[in-house]
């Protein structure tokens, strides 16, 4: 018989709380979720009040046979799950299935995992909050609502296999607003002037910028023709005292988003790495958008500051958060011993237990003291005047633990420097002056963490959301994390120096951006399919105003099957509409471009089964069948012109023979190809298929047989078509155009002719067609329902 049963969500966790309880507890995990709707039913029953069908999954049922076994034989169960709701659910589900109802059944909370904190909450239960509970079902059935009826108008309206979602299609509409917002921008140029003063001991340099810019080059020439005449000198000299606050503490999105800046951590990683942080019992709950620090906690960060850095450092702050929405009012993401330094773990465990210990740190610091001197610099007739701009750090603060970093599209801080002494009045000489062509920036595109950033402002999802929310955009492919090379332009400089001007033309790389957040063409299709036949659901202001009664349900002021049903009604008729339409009475997506002049049919590009296409002539055309092309990798349906299509159809183009088989260049779903003797040979990115050369396709052919002979380990005269080779994840067999694993550790030098067909005997068969089929639709249902 066991005295005490606790039950918490993973098995890290487990390990970690079994340590600070005594024989008397057994600790088991349940490894998250142990029951959910079904992912091939809608599961939701309109007709009773929007009831869920929960269901235990296969892989589920042996852990919960175990957990009931425990429990039967336990006194006292004590439910340990997060303190969320969906820690809170969790519970709630438990304590359903596993028949204890006659058992006591105490609910407990932490929100660190530490002895002190545990043993609290053992003296401390309470009975599960059911409000937590419905808030947390209403959000589980509002998006299997959304997933399981939207999902389908998709698949008939656009293409198969797609899904839609309360939360991801208004983070997708997003980044696809923000894409337009780039394409739309015009940039305008300016001209920034910079000089540099030679003091009265004519040997120190004063640099300083005109406070003025000039929209063309003409008026950035005459100012810097009155500049080669003028007379400088000292105008005044301003000082003020300046000053920085430190940052609050983490939440989880400001952690997702220092993660990102200073570590170059995607917001998925930042999570599992807290995770793991949170479970070994080295920081506190990392779902949260508190900012409160405990008495406990501040008292122990005054005492390091006091100890480490000195009295003078200490000033004790309290945060309040000012996103919208902010709720689950714990503590911040804190270390649960702030004098710890150093953790054992990862290095990347390591980087982000002592970002979030530094921060801490900082907060509770006292400001950076500075002082900021201008010195202003002028000439008689001239309009405007040059300061040169310094700061001398008088007291570094929280400067001297933790600096924040900004995203690429917030303005970063000046960058100042040390000024040499002068006097009012003293006389300068202007040694140089420059007048640049600069531009204005278009906006930025996204980032994971200023996308977490930009959901959190509009009070769109909540600290566990967020994470998944961005995985699933990108697993879906509305949106990738890429690259864009930049593009080159040229600018101009005017240098006034000796009394002369002269003029030079550069060139610059503008527009590149790396890992950021682009939407794709399928992503743009469907948010456009979305936000004219379903805007409701994917305007920005609902999907708030639904978290916001989420919240209410939470604090128990609504009913929530009441806040479902409300949506329901407006919902259900608009997704009958959309599907009543079928995809041949209206091309959702389609671009006509415009006619072939060879054949006079119509041109046009559009989202078709297998991605984005282009096709030429129509259905209606009585002479012909249309004609269909995928586009290459690069090529989007939004931005293609008709020329660049026309040269799609241009192919597959004949270049010549080679060793008696003729040279056929093509594109496919995976982009530009060379064909030979019925072989493939990719054409390199950044090469235009219609520029390949007879002689350039040649030796694209024997640089890939090159690359394969390399890779062969051993052939057999008895059996030409089998052979051993060598490829990026090690060797294996290649026979019959299929290739078969050869099993790690063995030596595929010593294999035999017998070795080889043993191997591909017991290989795994492959699905068939029809089971294939299966699984995409099994795999699609499954996609609605998220």
């Amino acid at each position: 018989m066991i005295q005490n049963l606790v039950i918490v969500e993973s098995p890290a966790k487990a390990k970690t709380i079994g340590k600070f309880l005594g024989k008397d507890f057994q600790v088991l995990s349940s490894y998250g979720h142990i029951r959910d709707l079904s992912p091939h039913k809608f599961s939701v029953d309109i007709e009773h009040g929007y009831a869920p069908k929960y269901e235990i999954p296969t892989d589920k049922k042996k852990l919960v046979k175990d957990l009931k076994s425990a429990a039967s034989s336990a006194e006292v169960i004590w439910l340990a799950s997060d303190e969320d709701r969906e820690g809170e659910a969790i519970a709630w589900h438990l304590s359903e299935v596993l028949d204890i109802k006659d058992k006591t059944v105490n609910r407990i909370v932490f929100h660190e995992i530490t002895k002190p904190a545990i043993q609290n909450a053992i003296q401390n239960p309470r009975s599960i909050n059911n409000d937590l509970v419905d808030a947390q079902q209403a959000r589980r059935v509002l998006d299997r609502i959304v997933g399981f009826e939207l999902s389908p108008v998709l698949w008939k309206r656009i293409k198969p296999s797609l899904s839609a979602g309360r939360v991801q299609s208004v983070a997708v509409r997003i980044i696809v607003e923000r894409e337009r917002e780039i394409a739309e921008f015009k940039t305008q140029s300016q001209y920034k002037t910079t000089a540099q003063f030679l003091l009265s001991d004519k040997k120190t340099i004063l640099e300083a910028e005109l406070n003025h810019k000039f929209s063309t080059e003409e008026e950035a020439r005459q100012y810097l023709e009155l500049c080669s005449k003028g007379q400088f000198k000292v105008r005044d000299i301003v000082k003020k005292p300046g000053k920085r606050s430190p940052a609050g503490p983490f939440t989880t999105s400001t952690l997702q988003q220092e993660a990102a800046r200073k570590l170059g951590y995607s917001v998925a990683q930042t999570m599992r790495i807290a995770q793991k942080l949170y479970e070994d019992g080295h920081i506190t709950y990392m779902r949260t958008d508190s900012m409160n620090l405990s008495a406990l906690a501040i008292n122990d960060l005054s005492n390091l500051i006091r100890e480490q850095y000195g009295e003078q450092y200490l000033q004790v702050r309290k945060y309040h958060q000012k996103a919208k929405g902010a709720q689950e009012a714990h503590e911040a993401i804190r270390p649960t011993y702030v004098s710890k330094e150093k953790i054992a773990g990862t290095a990347q465990e390591k980087k982000l237990y002592d970002l979030i210990r530094k921060r801490t740190i900082a907060s509770q610091m006292a400001d950076m003291l500075t002082e900021r001197t201008t010195i202003y610099i002028e000439s008689e007739g001239l309009d405007h005047h040059f300061s040169a701009l310094g700061e001398v750090v008088l007291f570094s603060g929280f400067y001297s633990v933790y600096k924040e970093d900004t995203d690429d599209d917030q303005p970063q801080e000046e960058n100042t420097n040390l000024l040499p002494k002068v006097e009012i009045n003293e006389a300068l000489t202007l040694k140089e002056a420059k007048s640049t062509e600069r531009f204005t920036q278009r906006p930025a595109r996204y980032t994971e963490a200023s996308l977490v950033k930009k959901l959190e402002e509009l009070g769109i999802g909540r600290p566990s959301t967020y994470a998944p929310t961005i995985q699933t955009i990108q697993q879906r492919e509305y949106v990738i994390k890429g690259d864009r090379e930049g593009k080159k332009r040229n600018y101009v400089q005017l240098e006034l120096k000796d009394k002369q001007i002269n003029k030079t033309e550069l060139t610059e790389t503008y527009g590149a951006d790396k890992n950021k957040l682009i939407p794709t063409d399928i992503g743009i299709v469907v948010n456009d399919f979305l936000v004219e036949q379903f805007g409701g659901i994917v305007d920005l202001n609902f999907t708030a105003k639904v978290e916001d009664e989420f919240d209410h349900i939470a604090e128990g002021k609504l009913q929530w099957n009441k806040v479902i049903d409300s949506f329901y009604k407006k919902f259900h008729p608009k997704v009958e509409e959309a599907a009543s339409i079928s995809k041949q009475e209206e091309r959702v997506g389609e671009r006509i471009l415009g006619t072939d002049p060879k054949t006079g049919l119509q041109v046009s590009v559009r989202i078709g089964r297998y991605g984005p296409m282009a096709q030429l002539g129509t259905t209606e055309d009585e002479d012909q069948k249309p004609r269909f092309a995928s586009l290459p990798q690069g090529k989007s349906i939004v931005t293609i012109s008709l020329e660049e299509v026309l040269d799609l159809f241009a192919m597959p183009k004949d270049l010549g023979e080679f060793e008696g088989k003729t040279i056929t260049i093509g594109i496919g779903r995976f982009g530009p190809y060379v064909r030979h003797n019925n072989k493939f040979v990719s054409i390199p990115k950044g090469t235009d298929p219609l520029d390949v050369t007879y002689e350039e396709a040649i030796e694209l052919i024997k640089n890939k047989r090159e690359a394969e002979e390399k890779s062969i380990i051993k052939i057999f005269d008895e059996e030409p078509d089998l052979q051993v080779r060598v490829g990026r994840f090690g060797p294996y067999i290649k026979y019959q155009g299929s290739n078969y694993k050869i099993a790690k550790g063995t030596d595929a030098q010593q294999l035999s002719l017998d070795d080889c067909k043993k191997i591909i005997e017991e290989a795994p068969k492959k699905k068939s067609r029809a089971k294939s089929s299966k699984t995409t639709k099994s795999k699609s249902s499954k996609k609605a329902t998220k």
